[in-house]
């Protein structure tokens, strides 16, 4: 009998002696990236290429050299650019369309899933496809607009970092409301 109850007080020393200074410790709650993204404001973009729209005050446009009609659009705190690209049409339409669709393809390979939304815009001669990709992809939007028979501009998003789709998500929701924007404004001179 001694010898259980000196092995019951054992057990009991153990127990305090092991548990003694080691704290509870509480899972962290989930945290997000903290983006200090700017107010919205637009501005009119108009210049020699016929062509005019409303672009955040926040984004700036640089000419690219060789193109005339061709602009980057610096997507500033988001780090990346929206490049754009004005065609006059020489051939069928189908021909532009299909290859704006052909370079949405080429991401299947790493997208998740691939929206796409019609703009047309009768009054305004302004028809045009929005794409938007989800998952790690090199460009998550992609678009195009045109007047059907003369004029094409196309424009793709790229970020200068690696694609990782939950990280840029919250920048992704705030960029296509810009994107948006600049479709529905879209005018030709």
């Amino acid at each position: 009998m001694g010898k259980v109850v000196i092995f019951i007080f054992g057990i009991i020393l153990l127990s305090v002696v092991a548990c003694e200074g080691k704290k509870n410790y509480v899972p962290k709650p989930s945290t997000y990236l903290e983006l200090n993204l700017p107010e919205r404001s637009y501005d009119l973009f108009s210049d020699s290429c016929s062509y005019s729209f409303n672009k955040p005050s926040y984004f700036n446009v640089k000419n690219v050299n060789g193109q005339p009609c061709n602009r980057d659009v610096d997507l500033s705190s988001l780090n990346g650019t929206l490049h754009l690209s004005r065609i006059d049409l020489d051939t069928a339409l189908a021909v532009y369309v299909n290859y704006a669709i052909d370079k949405v393809e080429e991401h299947k390979v790493k997208a998740t899933a691939i929206y796409d939304s019609t703009f047309i815009r009768n009054d305004d001669r302004v028809f045009g496809t929005f794409f938007e990709l989800q998952g790690n992809v090199a460009s998550p939007f992609q678009f195009y607009l045109t007047d059907s028979t003369s004029r094409f501009i196309s424009g793709v998003v790229y970020f200068n970092t690696r694609p990782n789709y939950d990280s840029i998500k919250p920048s992704l929701d705030f960029l296509k409301k810009d994107i948006f924007e600049l479709m529905n404004t879209l005018e030709w001179k």
